[in-house]
């Protein structure tokens, strides 16, 4: 049976990958903001051009292109947090907790408006 990793062993992996390879001396917000960017970009590559129904198409086709982005994202991202100091989790549960105040399920459930249209 695989072990499910938590986000804390997550923290430890790029870590480490990042310290063996002496790449902190690249990791500023600014280099790494940008690695988030460019990967969310490789990601988007991949649903250039069609419709949302054909998305769902893409995901099962080119699986394993989808996660390796997605992993991509994550890993810069947590590269970021350690760069700029962030505790990721708490910086989630945060965001969370701002995401329920704008969005109530009372107001929101099922649609898709942005939550200035709700008030």
């Amino acid at each position: 049976m695989t072990k499910k990793h938590t986000l804390e062993d997550f923290k430890k992996l790029v870590t480490t990958l990042i310290k063996e390879r002496e790449w902190e001396q690249f990791h500023s917000p600014k280099n790494l903001s940008m690695a988030i960017s460019l990967e969310a970009a490789e990601l988007m590559e991949l649903f250039t051009w069609i419709d949302s129904k054909e998305s769902l198409n893409i995901v099962e086709q080119k699986n394993k292109e989808v996660r390796r982005e997605i992993a991509d994202i994550f890993i810069a991202a947590l590269a970021f947090c350690f760069s700029a100091n962030i505790d990721p989790e708490k910086a989630i549960l945060e965001k969370l907790e701002e995401i329920k105040a704008k969005y109530p399920v009372e107001k929101v459930k099922g649609k898709s408006n942005k939550y200035t249209d709700y008030t």
